[in-house]
């Protein structure tokens, strides 16, 4: 009768009797993770579990006998117990994780540290009593007087008292704070600039009151006081935002003195560093859910097998042995992984010739590009490039010519003048003349700009422009002098701006205001045609301004003069008085002049980016603040309405709950229509009937909000996010979009004419609407497939070792002994298989031209089907199959050799991770081969200088390499053969493209 194995319950590390007794002193200085105190298991598991092993147990040794019909002179040898192996094996993986992602984040503060650093070195002229001294922005103390160069940057917020230009006007560079690219004016206080020299602000009473510190950059209340002996009311200037010098802006002109009002962490600058919370991808919730499930396997695995063996002794012991053991089904290294691809993604998108200038500022999120379901989009500047034409100023319904002009007692000619010297006038622009006495135009508004360049085509030029005056030159070469009496700028709230100039020549005083044709028709005087030709302009896609003017008297000025110069010293609502001081004087009973229709061009390619983003069944909404005839004729222009006969519903003016309830009643039976609606409406719906509105928005094509805030641009977002669990992308160029951006799951900012300020606070900066298309359909589409495909490798990577570690443990009466320790566990998901998965992340399931050419193939990336819970149980069951066949046949196989098992299933279980890369690869990268050869070729040459685990006499022989080859074959081919049928019968929607 042949002896059945006799089997001890030890590790089995197979190594040659020559090194069987240094094997306890080259380990002894490794502590095992749980002491080897086994004799209560021997005494618990007496009982026989298979018919088949015998078990003999000692304290410290044990003797292995292995004895077969095919290998009766098999020797016994000693081997040490460790039952679950050393704990490097097990924390060294997480502890590699944690310093990968401890380094990455220490090298990020590190460089913000030097970069913090370096700026409050940076050394600045402080004005003392003793003489100029030098002192570094980090002692720069509230009160200080700094002397600030042309272009330096102003190290904090400061009261302009003094500058080197005559008009005691400066401008600045703003771009690192709002993002604007163009300059902005800045006035020093009056009366300081009107002192005999700098160092005379060392020997004034005076004081400064400013409010207290806010966010706000557009608004500043604050007061300059002047005692002088011989009047007892001191002397008062009002001080506004124009008087100061915010820190992070950097001087453009001239020298200034400034006088530290805030600073630190009271400056603005500081006080709008937003902290947005870090977005995190649909693709790390979905993983972190799969992580969730990987636990409760890991756990429920370990109770199976103390169950199985009947709770025997300490049995809780044997558990936490069981989780560490299958602590791989974890995926600790996963995130090491994916951070490391959406590296590559983001490398990949911003060295793309295609879409140059692209820049990704959130690298965690790439893959969310291609699930994208909604696009918001804003109009000025994102679909249109924001270069401002004007192709005629008109005066009634009825155009012939380039200016138009309606009926009137006075003259044409004299009309014609009216309007094009109010346009020549009523404006911020400032003429920079270079050294070759070419005119360029300096202002915050491109539509500033073009009226100005408008009026120099028809012969009126403006040549010189500061605090005080403004001079403009006529065709004939005359030049007409003004006095800059006042200046009202314009703000998003007010919607217009306005300007009291004295003619040197006549002495007259106008007030010369332009705006909105919504605010300007209740401020004009009465006429019969204003609505009507703003409606004729917006259909034919022109943004309308509507420009009056208004005839005072020196007296009248001067009682303005001095109720608006109360207003403007006042500290307590200081806006709101000086408005109703305007209202009061000037705000009313406005000659009308004329409406300026300015053309805003479509961007190049944004006819075909919308047409291809429709077609990838994107819902796109175009959200702006232009009326509601202008974004109808851009967004019919844009084709973002797919066809003139294509339907377009329209809501406007809604003032009652069942006015707006009637609305969605009607707009129930039209799904397909085009939705315009405008902000009063949409405001209206927001408070009112949230709910039933979104529902039925968020299943039509195409929606068009018009008259839109900031504020209603970001709820319309979150309010989407909320509803719909969607993934939302909003794309926008400007202040105003910043908050829209923020909200979405991904934001997209233009660096366009409007300045930097969308494009720094987006997660992908672009420089062209259309990148949108590639940045979309193929880039996201690469991203989430090769993430997804990454995730699921590496978590079967991590469940199939440890289905061969249950297997292994089951056979042998479910003890908790480790099969793979030391190097072997470590290397397992590092050295031996980490290139090859990581080399996924260049697949590409279809080409490029393929993903543009057909957009609809977007669609299936929406669903998420490439990492669901489907998909999970799947490589859940593959992990369990290739595992169990590992060790199954290993066992069966090599019964003669079972000593070497570990180099046995371990070899299979490499090669077979390797064929399992192989056949995930779609295309071929060089690298991917490179990969698969130097990962194998390591392996190979591992074996050499790892002894312990590897016999070289048994693994080169001819039976190992057939059987090993036998083993793998059984659990990767099976697979290949499935997936082959799968492909030819039930193939994915890209194969018929290919």
């Amino acid at each position: 009768m042949v002896r059945e194995p006799s089997i001890a319950l030890k590790t089995i590390m197979p190594f040659s009797e020559n090194r069987v007794k240094q094997r306890s002193s080259d380990l002894e200085d490794e502590a095992p993770l749980i002491q080897n105190r086994y004799d209560d298991w021997a005494e618990e598991t007496s009982s026989p579990v298979s018919p088949r092993r015998r078990r003999n147990v000692g304290t410290s040794t044990s003797t292995t006998n292995i004895s077969s019909s095919r290998s009766p002179q098999a020797k016994a040898r000693t081997i040490s117990f460790h039952a679950s192996g050393y704990i490097v094996t097990y924390f060294g993986p997480l502890c590699f994780v944690l310093l990968v992602t401890i380094g990455k984040e220490a090298y990020d503060d590190w460089k913000r540290f030097k970069r913090d650093q370096e700026n409050n070195s940076q050394k600045y002229e402080i004005m003392t009593r003793n003489g100029i001294k030098l002192v570094p922005s980090s002692k720069i103390r509230v009160g200080d007087l700094i002397l600030i160069n042309k272009d330096q940057r102003v190290p904090a917020d400061l009261i302009l008292l003094r500058t080197t230009e005559t008009s005691g006007a400066c401008f600045i560079r703003t771009d690192q704070l709002d993002g604007e690219t163009d300059w902005k004016l800045r006035l020093a206080v009056p009366y300081c600039q009107k002192l005999p020299s700098n160092e005379s602000l060392l020997h004034i009473d005076a004081e400064i009151y400013a409010d207290i510190p806010h966010k706000n950059i557009h608004n500043f209340i604050g007061n300059f006081s002047k005692s002088t002996p011989e009047n007892l009311t001191p002397h008062i200037d009002a001080l506004n935002v124009e008087n100061t010098l915010w820190m992070n802006t950097v001087l453009a002109s001239g020298t200034a003195i400034g006088f530290v009002i805030y600073t630190g962490k009271e400056t603005r600058a500081v006080m709008n560093t937003s902290h947005p919370e870090t977005k995190v991808g649909l693709l790390d919730h979905e993983i972190n859910r799969l992580s969730k499930i990987l636990f409760v396997v890991t756990l429920l695995l370990s109770l199976l097998l103390i169950a199985l063996n009947g709770f025997r002794g300490l049995w809780y012991i044997y558990l936490f042995r069981f989780l560490i053991l299958f602590s791989s089904i974890i995926p600790i290294g996963l995130r090491v992984n994916l951070d490391m691809g959406k590296t590559v993604y983001a490398y990949q998108i911003m060295n793309d010739d295609e879409i140059p200038d692209t820049i990704v500022r959130t690298s965690t999120i790439p893959e969310e590009l291609g699930r994208i379901e909604y696009l918001l989009s804003d109009k000025t500047g994102t679909l249109t490039k924001n270069e401002a034409h004007i192709p005629r100023a008109t005066r009634t319904a009825v155009p012939t010519s380039t200016i138009i002009v309606g009926r009137s007692r006075r003259d044409m000619t004299s009309r014609i003048k009216d309007i094009v010297l109010a346009l020549a006038l009523c404006h911020n622009v400032t003429p920079v003349i270079d050294s070759d006495n070419v005119i360029t135009y300096q202002a915050s508004s491109p539509d500033e700009v073009a009226i100005v360049k408008w009026t120099e085509y028809v012969g009126l030029t403006l040549v010189f422009r500061d605090i005080n005056e403004m001079h403009l030159r006529t065709k004939h070469g005359d030049v007409l002098k003004f006095q800059i009496l006042q200046i009202f700028p314009f703000t998003s709230e007010s919607k217009r701006m306005g300007i009291i100039v004295k003619d040197e020549t006549t002495e007259e005083i106008f007030f010369y205001e332009k705006g909105a044709d919504v605010v300007m028709s209740k401020i004009v005087q009465y006429n019969d045609w204003l609505d009507e030709e703003c409606g004729n302009m917006a259909r034919e896609g022109l943004r309308t301004l509507v420009v009056a003017r208004k005839k005072i008297s020196a007296d009248v000025y001067n009682d303005f003069t001095h109720r608006y110069h109360e207003a403007k010293v006042s500290l307590s609502d200081r806006k709101v008085q000086e408005q109703a001081v305007i209202n009061a004087i000037l705000e009313n009973e406005l000659e009308l002049l004329g409406v300026t229709g300015v053309e805003d061009k479509l961007q190049d390619g944004v006819k075909t980016t919308l047409e291809l983003l429709r077609n990838a069944g994107l819902k796109i909404w175009m959200l702006t603040g232009d009326k509601i005839e202008t974004a109808t004729c851009i967004a019919i222009s844009s084709k973002l309405i797919s066809s003139r006969n294509q339907i377009i519903h329209q809501i406007s003016k809604l003032q009652s709950i069942e006015a707006a309830l009637d609305e969605l009643a009607s707009l129930q039976a039209r799904r397909d229509c085009c939705l315009v609606i405008d902000g009063e409406s949409l405001q209206l719906y927001m408070d009112h009937c949230q709910f039933e509105f979104i529902e039925l928005a968020v299943e039509l094509p195409v929606v068009v909000a018009c008259r839109c805030s900031p504020t209603q641009k970001a709820d319309i977002t979150r309010l989407i996010k909320k509803y719909t669990n969607k993934r939302i992308c909003c794309i926008g160029d400007g202040g105003n979009d910043v908050s829209m951006i923020q909200a979405a799951d991904v934001g997209v900012g233009i660096v366009g004419k409007e300045g930097k300020q969308a494009s720094l606070a987006a997660d992908f900066s672009v420089i062209q609407f259309s990148y949108l298309t590639k940045l979309l359909l193929w880039h996201g589409r690469n991203s989430y497939k090769r993430s997804a495909k990454l995730a699921q490798f590496v978590i079967h990577r991590g469940l199939i070792i440890s289905v061969i570690q249950a297997v292994f443990s089951s056979i042998f009466y479910f003890a908790p002994i480790a099969l793979y320790q030391g190097m072997l566990i470590v290397g397992y998901s590092t050295v031996y298989t980490m290139a090859p998965v990581f080399s996924l992340v260049l697949d590409k399931d279809v080409s490029e031209d393929i993903a543009l050419q057909f957009p609809e193939l977007y669609k299936e990336l929406t669903k998420g089907r490439s990492l669901s819970l489907k998909t999970f149980f799947q490589w859940l069951m593959i992990s369990v199959y290739q595992g169990g066949a590992i060790m199954i046949m290993s066992i069966v196989l090599f019964e003669d050799e079972f000593i070497n098992i570990v180099s046995i299933s371990f070899t299979a279980l490499i090669l077979n991770e390797l064929l399992m890369v192989a056949f995930e690869i779609n295309t071929w990268h060089r690298l991917m081969f490179l990969s698969e050869i130097l990962t194998l070729a390591i392996y190979i040459v591992s074996m050499i200088f790892l002894p312990t685990y590897f016999d070289l006499l048994f693994i080169l022989t001819e039976t190992f390499v057939w059987k090993v080859a036998v083993i793998t074959a059984v659990s990767s081919i099976p697979l290949y053969i499935i997936k082959f049928l799968r492909r030819r019968y039930a193939p994915p929607s890209y194969s018929k493209l290919t």
